[in-house]
């Protein structure tokens, strides 16, 4: 398996009125705990007044890494809803927030799990669903005088430049798809003079 479905961009401000209650719905592509953390700081920080920031969130290639938060709502009101959503979906490396202002009326537990479920819902019908092949980097050093045959079997797998660095022995980084990783290394080790590492 080379490949998964996520979000293309940020989808943020979709809207749910639930009598009275206003949902807020936002939903971020997120490769790591660090982008995961960032997006949350950010809602929270333009929502300081919010009375709940609820959310779910999958990352990793089967979604093995997740997790759903009620931030005081009854306990699986919020949360779960949403991530049910990313689960309907079949979206992984997505987190969803929806952030609650009360209007005044009790929503009762049926009634949050509804609330947070639309609002899920329509945040990711917002968003623009893709398929991302599974990529790795790889770091190879050369002669100069080869850079033509290896920009050759680079070009030939689609591979993406990051860096190039044309000393007398050169070094390139070059990111590469998952499912071409053992021809282009193959095609590496038979070459003279060619050293190679996988970066991730």
């Amino acid at each position: 398996m080379f490949n998964f479905k996520t979000i293309e961009s940020a989808v943020e401000n979709t809207l749910l009125k639930e009598k009275g209650s206003k949902f807020l719905g936002f939903a971020f592509p997120v490769n790591n705990e660090e982008e995961l953390k960032h997006a949350l700081e950010k809602i929270r920080a333009e929502h300081p007044k919010a009375t709940h920031h609820c959310y779910a969130f999958r990352m990793g290639l089967n979604g093995e890494n997740y997790r759903a938060n009620d931030d005081g709502e009854p306990s699986g009101s919020a949360g779960l809803p949403i991530y049910n959503q990313l689960l309907a979906n079949e979206i992984t490396n997505v987190l969803v927030i929806s952030v609650r202002y009360y209007g005044g009326t009790k929503l009762g537990v049926s009634g949050l799990v509804k609330a947070y479920k639309e609002s899920a819902k329509i945040t990711l019908e917002e968003a623009n669903i893709i398929t991302k092949e599974l990529e790795t980097t790889v770091e190879i050093q050369f002669n100069f005088n080869q850079q033509n045959i290896i920009f050759t079997l680079l070009s030939k797998y689609d591979a993406k430049i990051i860096n190039f660095d044309a000393q007398e022995r050169a070094i390139i980084s070059a990111k590469i798809k998952l499912r071409h990783k053992d021809e282009i290394l193959e095609s590496l080790i038979n070459m003279q003079f060619v050293e190679y590492k996988v970066l991730n």
